[in-house]
């Protein structure tokens, strides 16, 4: 998924190289920094159904099919709290004797609790650890089941999307962030599926294009559920060959040349099936070597990082690498999003809102969510 795919830097740091690197030139479409917390908070709706279960969307008085707009209850003059954490949202009925309706999602479904009776609106099981172990703080942990949430319900028909309003397929780059976090959660199998039936070592989800850096990811991916024999792996070694420049590969990824970046996706691939690895990192600049916090931090060139506008991952990320992560969000929903991206289609925004279609905003975003989780969960 995503970025220009999710991948699109908006800007750097005022002493950084500008490298905006978009089919659709970001500045056409750019988003105020303030833009998409305050549309977020000016159009409060809370998703449900993580994992398989079908996706529904409470928008004010009504719930949704998240996937078709199809409207399925409404409660007309009901006034909604939303609690991301739960997740849950409590509809209090109008009139003196209204009472309440409440829909929430657990571990095993997603429930409506109205007139003294449950029911299940879709039930399939997922893992949700509270996140309080080793005496985390509450706040904290809140914030991380939100981040978890974001992430379970943009895997739909098994597969991993950066949001599953705007884009259709999944991304190699936004997939392998969200398996961390479902690897993490005891939630991988949710997406294994997918992962076994990868053939093709590219998404070609940036107008097409073969991106170097998914090598590693595919590599990556498989290692969480198979092996060095699983059928993609020889494809990806012939195709690293391809892009062999010296003891490196060299290609474009987001329509610019990431020689340390790709090649340090390609090493974290290698090592995780306990393959050869003949390749060396090189000791050049590249903007996105402090996107890869994983590992191979020494080897770095380095780079200011960059801004936090339409494309708050990049921003989390170099943090990570960094060791001086953002400021944590606050409780809310949703809390990650994306903006700009030349190969989202925003229509699907406007079961929400036609205020996020016209921003061009998409939220919540499963790239953004992963590296706050897994920033934040350290």
């Amino acid at each position: 998924m995503p970025s220009i795919s999710p991948w699109h830097p908006l800007a750097l740091s005022a002493c950084a190289l500008c490298i905006l690197m978009s089919a659709t030139p970001a500045s056409a479409h750019a988003v105020e920094p303030a833009a998409p917390a305050s549309i977020i908070a000016a159009q409060p709706f809370l998703l449900f159904g993580m994992g398989a279960r079908r996706k529904l969307l409470m928008r004010g008085d009504e719930l949704l099919d998240a996937r078709t707009g199809q409207a399925l209850r409404r409660w007309p003059g009901a006034k909604a709290v939303i609690d991301p954490a739960g997740p849950t949202v409590v509809l209090t009925l109008p009139g003196d004797h209204g009472g309440t309706v409440t829909i929430s999602e657990d571990a095993a479904g997603v429930w409506l609790q109205e007139g003294g009776e449950r029911s299940a609106l879709s039930m399939a099981p997922v893992t949700l650890p509270t996140f309080l172990e080793g005496g985390r703080d509450p706040a904290r942990a809140a914030l991380l089941r939100v981040l978890h949430h974001e992430i379970l319900l943009n895997i739909v028909d098994g597969q991993p999307l950066p949001n599953f309003m705007v884009y259709h397929k999944p991304w190699y780059r936004d997939g392998a962030m969200m398996a961390m976090v479902l690897a993490k959660t005891g939630n991988i199998g949710l997406i294994a599926e997918w992962i076994k039936d990868i053939r093709d070592p590219y998404d070609h989800n940036n107008a097409g294009r073969r991106e170097p850096d998914n090598l590693g990811q595919v590599l990556y991916l498989i290692s969480l559920v198979s092996d060095a024999h699983h059928p993609v792996v020889a494809t990806v070694l012939t195709e690293a060959e391809t892009w062999r420049k010296g003891d490196h590969i060299l290609g474009t990824s987001d329509f610019a040349e990431h020689p340390v970046y790709q090649t340090k996706w390609l090493k974290y691939g290698l090592r995780a099936l306990s393959l050869p690895d003949p390749w060396i990192i090189p000791a050049v600049a590249d903007s996105y070597s402090c996107l890869f916090w994983m590992d191979y931090r020494d080897q770095h060139v380095g780079n200011a990082g960059f801004s936090d506008v339409a494309y708050p991952y990049l921003m989390w990320a170099a943090g990570h690498f960094y060791g001086k992560l953002p400021a944590a969000p606050k409780l809310g929903f949703p809390l990650s999003w994306e903006a700009a991206a030349s190969q989202a289609d925003y229509a699907g925004m406007t079961k929400v809102s036609a205020v996020y279609a016209q921003a061009r905003l998409a939220a919540p975003h499963t790239w953004h969510a992963a590296e706050m989780f897994l920033a934040l969960s350290e």
